[in-house]
């Protein structure tokens, strides 16, 4: 499948990167390096094009990355939107999440509330270090080029979908073990899926992005709430 090909090789090399810059950087500035490693993969694969090249990919962001004037009516009204979906399936989601966590961890003191150092950098860590660069690589880019490639051939839930959804949610399982080889680091196949129906779900990654940082700020609550991260 001559579409797929470089799709494949980019998200090839920039897993060589990213997992080496985890390991060969300061741990006080791997995330920042494997961040910037993946939004310059999405220049690269698709925000260096027009306008209409980067909505197709579901990179606008309200209107944030378009070459044309803002509209703050607009920027608000796709913020508030995403903000939405993000918060309605958190709400149903996360408690599952919750007891699966405490099953598979096992914890052994029961949860007790611990804030972060700095609230502000954990919120604006998971926002702009991990869950942007991520979701504009995989679901951004990824995920529609390979859907370009493959086709959609399944409707689900109001969203048509494609093998991209799978193949891209099997690589983004993938990266994550490389960077910390773990069996549980696999698990993030199954909330992949989910950020990748979003995307298709609402034509944008905002959704997906609100929801990735707000799932990761809500593990790491569960993890110090437990005494099982610091």
């Amino acid at each position: 499948m001559p579409g797929a090909k470089r799709p494949l090789i980019l998200a090839a090399v920039t897993t060589c990167v990213v997992t080496g810059l985890s390991y060969a950087l300061p741990e006080r500035y791997a995330a920042t390096g494997v961040g910037l490693a993946f939004l310059a993969a999405t220049w690269a694969g698709a925000l260096r094009g027009e306008d209409a090249q980067v909505a197709h990919h579901g990179l606008s962001l309200g209107g944030l990355l378009d070459r044309k004037p803002l509209s703050a009516s607009r920027l608000a009204r796709e913020s508030l939107g995403a903000l939405g979906w993000a918060a309605a399936i958190a709400a149903v989601v996360f408690p599952l999440f919750w007891v699966g966590y405490t099953m598979w961890w096992k914890p052994s003191q029961p949860f007790r509330w611990v804030a972060p150092e700095s609230w502000s950098d954990e919120i604006l860590g998971q926002i702009l270090v991990i869950a942007l660069p991520e979701e504009a690589f995989y679901r951004g880019y990824l995920q529609t080029a390979l859907d370009d490639a493959w086709g959609t051939r399944r409707k689900v839930l109001g969203a048509r979908l494609g093998w991209a959804l799978v193949g891209v949610s099997v690589l983004f399982g993938v990266g994550h073990f490389l960077t910390e080889p773990r069996p549980e680091r696999l698990a993030v196949f199954f909330p992949a899926l989910l950020f990748g129906w979003l995307r298709t779900r609402t034509g944008g990654i905002g959704a997906g992005v609100a929801l990735h940082a707000m799932a990761n700020l809500f593990a790491a609550l569960l993890g110090r709430g437990y005494g099982l991260m610091r």
